[in-house]
């Protein structure tokens, strides 16, 4: 789906719940109402710096950029904005969201430890060939996750630590990872 289509399914969900799996869920129901809160706001204050700019806007073949991602998913409610905001402007770039647990499933391909961890950032060239795969977060976001787990904290302590990471960071590290992998 186009980003707009994201958009529009992410409304859908939180317009009638009941009617996609897993929203009726009431968890899954307020990560996402939390979620698109904080989406919108990246949408409205994330502007890339001048170095990714200027990479992105050199980009004169034609890639494919897919997203695989969820709305529940509270690391793609910061990545996924600031990744579009990076490439919109590009025509040369297609930027298309695939659902995680929907057909055709390409999360199977993009495993992170044997685990569907999402987002997942796929950017191919004009012929189909994986150029570069990020996520499911920045290296230090991921790295400070995994040492979370580590020391026992729980899944509340986490997010709150991830979450604060995500603020104070502004999508630089994204940028600085994806400006290495493009380069």
């Amino acid at each position: 789906m186009t980003f707009q289509e994201y958009l529009d399914y992410f409304e859908q969900i939180l317009a009638a719940p009941q009617d996609v799996d897993p929203y009726g869920d009431e968890e899954y129901f307020n990560y996402t109402k939390l979620n698109w809160s904080r989406m919108n706001r990246w949408l409205k204050r994330f502007e890339p710096n001048n170095d990714i700019k200027n990479l992105i806007g050199s980009i004169t073949e034609p890639q494919h950029w897919i997203v695989i991602t969820e709305p529940w998913c509270g690391d793609a409610a910061h990545s996924v904005p600031q990744l579009y905001q990076m490439v919109k402007n590009n025509p040369n770039i297609d930027f298309e969201i695939q659902l995680r647990d929907t057909e055709p499933f390409l999360i199977e391909d993009y495993l992170t430890n044997g685990g569907k961890s999402i987002p997942k950032l796929v950017i191919r060239n004009d012929v189909g060939h994986d150029k570069v795969i990020w996520g499911p977060r920045p290296e230090k976001l991921q790295d400070m996750f995994l040492e979370s787990k580590e020391k026992g904290l729980s899944f509340e302590e986490t997010k709150e630590l991830m979450q604060k990471w995500y603020n104070e960071d502004k999508g630089e590290e994204i940028q600085r990872e994806l400006l290495l992998a493009l380069s």
